[in-house]
């Protein structure tokens, strides 16, 4: 069901203004709804009048459903547009203030770069005005939230994978769709979310339009700032005889190409073959395709599923797009170096201290 947006829009005109009245010092009125601002100009979606501490100040609202860097861009024109009026410009006490559905926290950065005010549904607020300032951070609302989160899982992620390995190359819908091994509207949602971030750059137009990464790490530091929410892969903890983590790595690549079964070692063991960091790794992680072939190649190993003692542990993969961009190196399979970053993150010990040297040595962004 699709919602009136000139309802949505005096709901949250008014839940900003319910957020005005419950501030310690501060009394606010709704002073006029649509089609506020100077004949002949663009028009403010409504005016607050708000007195703080004692000094009175004019709010000139603009409302919108969701913003996000892209958008910004876009809102600051019109509000230039609508204070170029001398009669609004010279206001010392007249403020732009976006009201939003949902603000990207970059977004939200940028707003407040630029100093004008904001409020979301979640109760953020930003209101730079002369003499007064009020600043309320809470968490994005959920809508936002859930929104961001899907990016960075399932089929999504596999096109963000992509795009990170390959952050230099200029992709077209459907060449990104078959190196990432998704459906082409799969990668047209996830290119079109991630324009609104401002995370990519264009060029051409129509069918021949491509896309590429301009901002790899500020993607990857979302991807890290979602690790959290997103659903780890089962784990089953296994015991093996073997002298030591480097011949097991190598036993596990023979059992699972005899048996033709796909893996990807990762965590600390994976790091240590991109880069190595620490004088000796005592577990092996390993993702590994679940089936009959798996439970072979595990029984090959000789493998005995233990509590205490673990020097192996399986990560169930549910599917062919686990293993993209894997890389062998001295005779094993590794998991991308952007994989092998983000679970080891997950990881416990000193898993973050070879995150960092793997992304500042291998990754570079």
């Amino acid at each position: 069901m699709n919602l009136d947006p000139q309802l949505t829009e005096r709901r949250l005109i008014e839940q900003f203004l319910d957020l005005l009245r419950e501030l310690p010092d501060v009394n606010a009125r709704l002073k006029a709804l649509e089609n506020v601002g100077p004949p002949g100009d663009k028009r403010r979606d409504a005016q607050i009048d708000v007195e703080i501490a004692g000094k009175a100040f004019t709010l000139f609202i603009e409302a919108k459903t969701s913003v996000y860097p892209r958008d910004v861009r876009q809102v600051l024109w019109q509000i230039r547009q609508f204070g170029s009026d001398r009669r609004i410009a010279e206001r010392e006490d007249a403020v732009s203030v976006l009201v939003a559905e949902s603000i990207s926290p970059g977004a939200k950065e940028l707003l407040r770069e630029e100093r004008v005010g904001y409020y979301d549904s979640g109760g953020s607020l930003f209101l730079p005005a002369r003499g007064a300032y009020l600043y309320i951070d809470k968490p994005p609302p959920k809508t936002l939230a859930k929104a961001v989160r899907s990016m960075f899982s399932g089929r999504r992620a596999q096109v963000l994978h992509t795009l990170l390995i390959h952050h230099q190359d200029w992709f077209g819908v459907k060449e990104l769709a078959e190196q990432a091994m998704v459906s082409p509207a799969t990668a047209s949602q996830a290119l079109s979310e991630l324009e609104r971030f401002d995370w990519l750059t264009s060029r051409g137009q129509g069918p021949n339009k491509e896309r590429r990464l301009a901002e790899p790490g500020s993607l990857l530091d979302a991807w890290v700032k979602q690790l959290a929410s997103i659903r780890a892969p089962a784990l089953r903890r296994y015991y093996v005889a073997s002298t030591d983590t480097e011949k097991l790595i190598d036993r596990i690549g023979q059992v699972c190409d005899s048996h033709e079964v796909e893996y990807a070692i990762t965590h600390e063991a994976a790091a240590q073959r991109y880069t190595p960091f620490l004088s000796s790794v005592s577990q092996v992680r390993c993702r590994m395709l679940a089936g009959g072939a798996a439970e072979a190649a595990i029984g090959e190993l000789n493998a005995r599923v233990v509590n205490e003692g673990v020097n192996l542990v399986i990560l169930e993969a549910k599917s062919h797009g686990d293993f993209l961009f894997r890389e062998q190196v001295r005779g094993a399979w590794l998991a991308s170096p952007i994989q092998v970053y983000l679970d080891l993150l997950l990881g416990e010990g000193r898993g973050k201290e070879m995150a960092d040297h793997l992304r500042h040595e291998r990754i570079g962004f």
